[in-house]
């Protein structure tokens, strides 16, 4: 009976602990603290990858265009469109649920270092830092 006992026990927290990883995922859709954009995470090589696939104001109100990545510095760039937009360059795993590389800002046109923190089921921690400079923000897992 004892063994019956600790096999359950071994079980049951193979099933918690399978449920705990999938939770912390990454991979999924996340709408950014302002709420004027959604990210799609997923797999890519050994880390992952983000690229817009919504924005609450997809058309360029000056234009009547669809927005596009205007302010990239590099004049080809500048013209591809926002939606699919990838953000995350070289995002590897750099501990449990937590991945650094860069991140493309395209508010500024620029790139900076970064890492992508799973916090909970639902929340994603987004920091990036220029020097000793260092911001953040949380996203929150969309269409759940």
């Amino acid at each position: 009976m004892t063994s019956r006992f600790a096999a359950l026990i071994v079980n049951l927290a193979a099933l918690f602990s399978t449920n705990s990883a999938q939770a912390q995922s990454a991979d999924g859709t996340w709408l950014t603290q302002a709420g004027d954009a959604r990210v799609k995470i997923s797999k890519c090589g050994g880390g992952i990858c983000g690229h817009i696939v919504w924005l609450r104001e997809p058309m360029d109100t000056a234009t009547g265009q669809p927005a596009t990545d205007s302010k990239n510095p590099n004049p080809a760039l500048a013209k591809r469109s926002m939606i699919g937009l990838p953000l995350f360059s070289g995002m590897q795993p750099s501990g449990p649920n937590k991945w650094s590389g860069q991140i493309y800002n395209a508010d500024d046109g620029s790139t900076y270092a970064s890492s992508v923190s799973v916090t909970g089921a639902d929340s994603l921690r987004v920091e990036g830092c220029v020097g000793a400079l260092c911001g953040g923000e949380t996203w929150t897992r969309a269409g759940r």
